[in-house]
């Protein structure tokens, strides 16, 4: 089975493409990332298997034109290429809608020409906007609250129109917090990167609001065996990926501190414009019909970040 997986230089992607890569089942993982977000440094050495595409998802005449010349099928896709996050996206919507959206619509024509057998869509926690109960399921009405979150629901639609006017089989999972190793730097990067980094630099970070908002932090590792589960399965819909846990940012400091050995007074700033208060996931869906439940605790896999930001740093 040939696997593509876009943006599969990037964080989550390069997870995903080390996973698919130790996989028997799978002849050949295909990458396709024009670098934005993504570093060769997250792949190799990754031995014959892996076969690495540098072009942006939005060029689908060029896309298919090299999968052609190169003589490669595409039985699969994990589409993870997106501009990821509400803030970068309303910095510069142009760019964020055309490769959220824009992309999409390139990537399901693609799997539509090329025969693919199926598509597994990152979607987003954030197409829930400010959820009126929690944990969430997916039964609760998507009311996005900004642009990120539009452009992944946007998303989940096309894949869905895609299945029911042609054919194609496809599913859309929703990421909550995602975190771990490679996870991306500078001024877009989540609140676990900061803490971590900024206390290993002997820095005081930055709580934005009272720090009792919640958040439902996955580990990395987790969100990639969801993306197999789901490739592997024939469900369509959506399905929560997350933990069900709700953890507050002042308890994930605090966790932090304590794994790290140093806890200086944050700083405190305003509230950050768009941000809701409260999320978590119900996970009884993905648990239920993918066979899929997250192994890694919070505890766990902050100990495994803070050894691999620890040795980065050092």
């Amino acid at each position: 089975m040939n696997v593509l997986v876009t943006g599969g230089a990037g964080f989550i992607g390069s997870h995903t493409v080390e996973a698919l890569l130790g996989l028997e089942w799978v002849d050949r993982v295909i990458v396709v990332d024009n670098m934005y977000m993504g570093s060769y440094t997250n792949l190799y050495p990754a031995g014959d298997k892996l076969v690495f595409i540098n072009r942006d998802i939005r060029d689908l005449e060029a896309l298919i034109s090299e999968f052609k010349r190169r003589g490669l099928s595409i039985d699969g896709i994990i589409h993870l290429a997106a501009i990821v996050g509400v803030d970068e996206v309303n910095k510069d919507p142009y760019t964020g809608l055309t490769v959220n959206v824009g992309g999409t619509i390139s990537i399901l024509e693609l799997a539509r020409r090329m025969d693919s057998s199926r598509i597994v869509y990152a979607s987003s926690a954030a197409v829930y906007g400010d959820p009126g109960r929690v944990p969430v399921s997916e039964d609760y009405p998507a009311s996005p609250t900004n642009l990120y979150g539009e452009s992944k629901y946007i998303g989940e639609r096309l894949v869905d129109r895609y299945r029911l006017d042609y054919g194609l089989s496809t599913i859309s999972l929703r990421y909550f917090n995602v975190y771990g190793p490679r996870m991306r730097p500078g001024p877009y990067s989540g609140v676990i990167y900061k803490f971590i980094t900024a206390l290993l630099r002997g820095e005081a970070p930055v709580i934005y609001g009272d720090g009792g908002q919640t958040r439902d932090f996955i580990y990395v590792s987790d969100v990639a065996n969801a993306n197999i589960k789901a490739l592997e399965s024939k469900a369509s819909g959506a399905y929560n990926i997350g933990t069900g846990r709700e953890t507050s940012i002042n308890e994930l400091y605090m966790k932090i501190c304590g794994i790290i050995g140093y806890c200086p007074q944050p700083r405190n700033a305003a509230p950050r414009r768009g941000d809701i208060y409260r999320s978590a996931a119900s996970i009884e869906k993905a648990i239920r019909i993918l066979g899929w439940k997250p192994r890694v605790s919070l505890e766990e896999g902050l100990r495994l970040t803070i050894n691999y930001y620890r040795k980065l740093l050092a």
